[in-house]
């Protein structure tokens, strides 16, 4: 009985692991809406994989599946639909042929210059609770956090911002 009545008081809403699951859930709902409202089919892990091959020409397919936190597999997937849409294109690297090295099509670059002011609104929208001073208080601490427990994460996180 005394297991149960501890069990009982455990608040999920006092638990960061659901508050963030529900904060995540608002983000993907906010970014799909605003994309969706503009008439652009790119979802947020598309919207990142992107990103992050215009901003490293040549980016090769595992240190992008690495930056986004996604496994091989599903990163595939991503350039696949990315490369269908003619916004990104995969070569082979010419000192590792198993390695594939990619870069953003001139089509890519547009849509980007296109739809970064909307990501660049939603950022607000899914903090719009926030004073600016609580916004980059949560952003100090959600890296901080993450920055502690990154590794468990499967696959791990690797941040390629100073590399």
């Amino acid at each position: 009985m005394v297991q149960a009545e501890a069990a009982s008081c455990i608040d999920i809403y006092a638990m960061p692991g659901h508050l963030i699951r529900r904060m995540h859930q608002a983000s993907q709902a906010i970014f799909d809406s605003q994309m969706a409202r503009a008439g652009f089919d790119l979802t947020s892990v598309q919207f990142a994989a992107l990103r992050l091959i215009a901003n490293r020409p040549g980016l090769d397919q595992a240190s992008l599946a690495a930056a986004i936190a996604f496994d091989r597999a599903t990163t595939g997937g991503v350039i696949d639909r990315l490369e269908s849409k003619q916004l990104v294109r995969r070569e082979i690297d010419a000192t590792d042929r198993r390695a594939r090295r990619l870069y953003a099509e001139p089509s890519g670059i547009a849509l980007l210059e296109r739809v970064d002011p909307i990501v660049a609104q939603v950022q607000l929208e899914m903090l719009r609770g926030l004073s600016l001073d609580e916004q980059a208080h949560l952003m100090q601490l959600l890296d901080k956090a993450l920055a502690a427990v990154g590794d468990v994460s499967r696959p791990a996180l690797r941040d390629i911002r100073a590399a």
